[in-house]
This record gives C-alpha cells, structure tokens and sequence, in this order.
C-alpha cells in the first residue's frame, strides 16, 4: 500500500521477495539482493522492535568487516537510522563480538554487516539487543514488523539517490574489547611464546596481533592479503592447511587465525596442525575452568567422554541455539560456556582469576579461546599438541556438497529417515546402525562408534556432512567416502 510518497513495506514479503532471509546468525544473501533498499528495511524493522521489545537510549552503534561490499551496507544501515530519529556511532572495521560487546557495555542495540566467513559475493547483516545477539523470538519479530519507506529515497534498482556519509570513526568499541583480555591476563601471560597471525583479510587481524603482543608474545605477520578471502574455520581449506605445515617450519609455539568477521578463531599446534573448533573448545572450556557447557549435537563427542565437566547441553546448530542452551543452563549452574564446531566460544557467565573478573560474553569470540588455550599450554610447561593428547582419541571431519539446493537436501535426508537408508547407505563402511538423533538433522552413530551427520546449511545452498572417528585417517577417509555417497544424490 501506498501513502503519498511512502510505501508500506511488510518484512516477511520483502524477504521472500529479495532471497535475503536469516540463516542461522543474522540476515545473509546475495550482495546484488542485498540492495540499499532491503538492508534499509531490515534495519528499520530491527529498530522498531527494539524500540517495543528491547527499550534503550536511540543510538545505533554500527560495524562492519573487510569485504568490498560492507560500506555500502553501512551506509544504508546508518541512514535507515537516522531517517528513524536514532543517532549513529560507526564503530569502524572492528570484530563481530567487539561490536556486540560495546552494546552490552553501553546498553545499546548493534549491527555488524559481516558474511562472516562466506565468498565475497555475499553479505549479510547481524543484529543484537543491548543485551547481546538477537534470538530466534527476536528474528519473528523483527519479520512481523511493517514500516513505512518514502520510495523517493532510492533509485529504480533500490540504491539510495543521496547515501549519507558514515559518521567518523568511534575508537571506544575497539578499546573496551582490547582492555578486556589485557587487564585480565598478566602483562607476561604469553612472554617467550613465538606466534604466528595468519592474517588474510581478517577484519580482527591487528587488534589479534596487538592482544598477543601486549601480553608479551612475539608476533610474526603471515599471509596478509588485501583481497577477501573466504576462511571458514569449520570447513578449512586445502591451501590453509599447507601454509599452516609450511609456516610451522619457522618454529613457531602456534600459529592462529580467525575467520572474516574474527568471531571464530583458528589455532595451530608447533607442527602447524589446525586444531578443529569443537576441541578448541573443550581445551578452552577446560583452560577457564567452566564447569557446564552448551554445545551443538555436530561437536565432537571427546567433549562427554574426558568427564571435565558437570553439565552438557546439546542444541541445535547455531548461535541463537547456543545461547538459549546456556540461559537453560544457568537455572543449575553459575560457571557456563558455550562453543560452535567454528570454535566461536561463548561466555555466559563471568570467569575469576587471581582476583580478576572476565565479564561474560554470550556472542561467539576468537580471542578469548585463542588465548586461554595459549596461556594454559604456557604455564604448564607443555606444547599445544600435548593438550590434545589428554583428549580421548575421538576425531571429527567435515565437509559440503557445494550448490546443492537446501529444499532437495531436505528431501534426502527426509527420504533416507523414512525408508531406514542409513544403514544401506554408509552401513557398509561403518558397521550397524545403532541410535539416530534429530536434534538438528539427521545424525547417526553406528556400533563401530563411528557417527556421520547430514544436515542442510542454515545460510548456503550447501548439504553439510560431519563424521566423527577414532583416528585423523579414519575420519578423513570416511569423510571422503560420505561426500561421494551424498555426490551421487546430484544425478538422481
């Protein structure tokens, strides 16, 4: 409908309609679908219901990632504020949860326009409350909502006539998230350790470097590129695997990274041996002394068997999961964390040493596992690969089916449940079939305790597969013989 030069705008349509809907954290699509237009609508949208749901003073605090398209973004998010009577501080090119943090610090709702860790071609926009990340009650809401857009604002391809100019940069939100690890760790916590920062076109990749540095390591810059480079730290690739073993022939303590947006860390022993996220996190869980921990059904399983904690809750994949998995946690228990199979960590309750307090921080982070898990290895005299040798033996492997549609990958998983496929499927390479869990998907553990999970992506037309074994080979091997069952899917 239209009211003189306003056009009435509902968001449930208009994300039908653009194909930029919300994957598991955040609204993501396309770039060419994310038009000035729809990034403005979904901003609006947010701050209508923040204004109902989540009252605060009106000033948004914006932030946004290194890859080509996020300035326009920004552009359209700052004015989509501004024409709503908000103020603006433009926090820079800063991480995802420094962003997140200076909001819960402030009181203040955020937006941070990252893909995270997916091609260029893609953004997308995430949101948070003044308390931390939206969650899924928040996206209903937030698609409920109906706003009123003057049309004369864009052209006929939905790119504003006249974008405002993006505020100067505020430098506060980097600081606080600085200062948060270096007044909490001794100025020497990481003094003697020679570390490597993968740095491709991180948008964390200094302040890492710096946090490092200021807690007494020896820092040498890696791979820097000035190009994006899409580094996911859940699926990583080939070519980040050899540069890491290439690298660690420098002699470094570890070698560590994060993905585009810096909410998710990578980190490498001496050998230059990425460690996989969801052991990351059992290492970091471990390094804070958390006793309960949420975690997705996709992490690994060495998580229940090393008997470190007293609580375990498994969720559904995804942040917003995470976080509803440790509020229900925090009915029983006061020392709670959470972690993705990305190694993102989640603090959901402040940790205490030596009389300092590490306030919580319930939005995935990199820094926080990185170092923990350094500092650890440090004072106890040990390597990096000797954390993960007090592990049990479990490994876990993962990988996709790239531009595989999500409605057919639904299809086959609903199609292998119904017809008891599993077995007939991957029985012959891991034995019988002996539980299956829905939780998220469809996840199969089999008598030889071997486990695969299939599972549509949440924000790609990607079907993922994670396999779980008792050895590195066993797992690469039986990942490979996965992905070429589920290629065959392609032909029928």
């Amino acid at each position: 409908g239209k009211i003189g030069d306003f056009m009435k705008v509902s968001i449930g349509k208009l994300m039908q309609e653009s194909g930029v809907g919300f994957g598991t954290s955040g609204a993501r699509g396309l770039v060419v679908q994310m038009t000035d237009f729809v990034c403005y609508a979904y901003t609006q949208a947010f701050l209508l219901h923040c204004e109902k749901e989540h009252p605060s003073e009106k000033i948004l605090a914006i932030a946004g990632d290194l890859r080509p398209s996020t300035g326009r973004i920004l552009t359209a998010v700052a004015q989509a504020a501004l024409d709503c009577d908000w103020k603006v501080t433009y926090c820079g090119r800063i991480p995802s949860p420094a962003i997140a943090l200076y909001g819960i610090e402030k009181t203040l709702p955020t937006v941070m326009v990252t893909g995270s860790h997916i091609p260029e071609d893609r953004n997308g926009i995430k949101f948070n409350h003044p308390k931390g990340e939206i969650t899924k009650k928040d996206e209903q809401g937030i698609v409920k909502q109906e706003i009123e857009i003057n049309e004369n604002l864009f052209d006929e391809k939905g790119m504003l006539l006249s974008p405002t100019m993006l505020p100067e940069v505020d430098r506060v939100a980097e600081e606080i998230y600085v200062s948060r690890y270096v007044s909490f760790y001794p100025i020497n916590a990481l003094e003697g350790l020679k570390i490597g920062v993968y740095e491709h076109s991180a948008v964390g990749r200094d302040i890492l470097s710096k946090v490092l540095r200021e807690l007494g390591a020896e820092i040498i810059s890696l791979g820097r590129s000035e190009t994006f480079i899409p580094v996911d730290t859940e699926a990583i690739r080939e070519e980040d695997s050899r540069l890491a073993r290439e690298w660690a022939k420098e002699g470094f303590f570890a070698i560590v990274s994060t993905d585009g947006d810096s909410d998710r860390p990578l980190l490498s022993d001496e050998n230059g041996e990425w460690l996989r996220g969801d052991v990351l996190g059992i290492l970091a869980a471990t390094a804070l002394g958390i006793s309960s921990v949420a975690t997705p059904v996709s992490c690994n399983t060495a998580l229940e068997k090393c008997n470190r904690f007293k609580k375990i809750c498994r969720t559904r994949i995804g942040s917003p999961y995470v976080i509803e998995g440790m509020e229900s946690l925090a009915q029983d228990f006061n020392s709670i964390a959470g972690y993705e199979a990305n190694g993102g960590f989640l603090l959901q309750t402040d940790v205490e040493k030596a009389g300092k307090i590490l306030k919580a921080l319930p939005t995935r982070d990199a820094l926080l596992p990185i170092i923990s898990v350094l500092v650890n290895a440090k004072d106890l005299k040990i390597k990096v690969s000797d954390l993960l040798k007090e592990l049990p033996s479990r490994f876990s492997a993962s990988d996709r089916l790239k531009n595989f549609p999500t409605e057919r990958s639904k299809q086959k998983i609903a199609e292998i449940k119904s017809e008891n496929l599993g077995e007939v499927l991957f029985g012959k390479f891991s034995g019988k079939l002996k539980s299956i869990d829905e939780t998220d998907g469809f996840r199969m553990t089999f008598d030889s305790e071997e486990i695969i999970h299939l599972r549509p992506s949440g924000n790609a037309p990607e079907l993922r597969c994670y396999v779980e074994a008792t050895s590195q080979e066993r797992a690469k091997k039986l990942l490979t013989d996965c992905i070429q069952v589920l290629e065959s899917f392609r032909g029928e």
